[in-house]
């Protein structure tokens, strides 16, 4: 999952933004919006979505159950109906993990390449 900071000061992200956040279509937000009443972005007259960090947490979450557990939205759906904050819990879990996981291998891949250029 490729996802963007959403720690900016950015208050509202378009559904385009949000769908590139998670490497998702469009239509797939649109759908999860329907099945899970914890995504609920503004709308404007015309329609438009305006989607709120809060917004983005459920999207993660959802996602982290969906995409990356092979749960499906029935077992999502049960999961944060019965143990929302446990799952919230293995989800950051998860995400720290990886996210030293990717520090680890640039440090790796930092003494890679000074190795190398000391090798005559």
């Amino acid at each position: 999952m490729e996802e963007k900071d959403t720690n900016s000061k950015k208050l509202y992200y378009s559904i385009s933004e949000v769908a590139a956040m998670f490497n998702l279509n469009e239509s797939t937000l649109r759908f999860w919006e329907k099945e899970f009443n914890i995504i609920r972005p503004r709308k404007s007259e015309k329609g438009t979505r305006f989607y709120k960090t809060e917004d983005i947490e459920a999207i993660r979450l959802i996602y982290y159950l969906v995409k990356e557990r092979g749960m499906t939205l029935a077992g999502a759906r049960q999961k944060l109906k019965d143990n929302k904050d446990t799952t919230v819990k293995q989800e950051e879990i998860v995400n720290r993990l990886k996210q030293i996981k990717a520090e680890l291998l640039s440090i790796r891949d930092a003494f890679d390449a000074l190795e190398n250029e000391q090798q005559p």
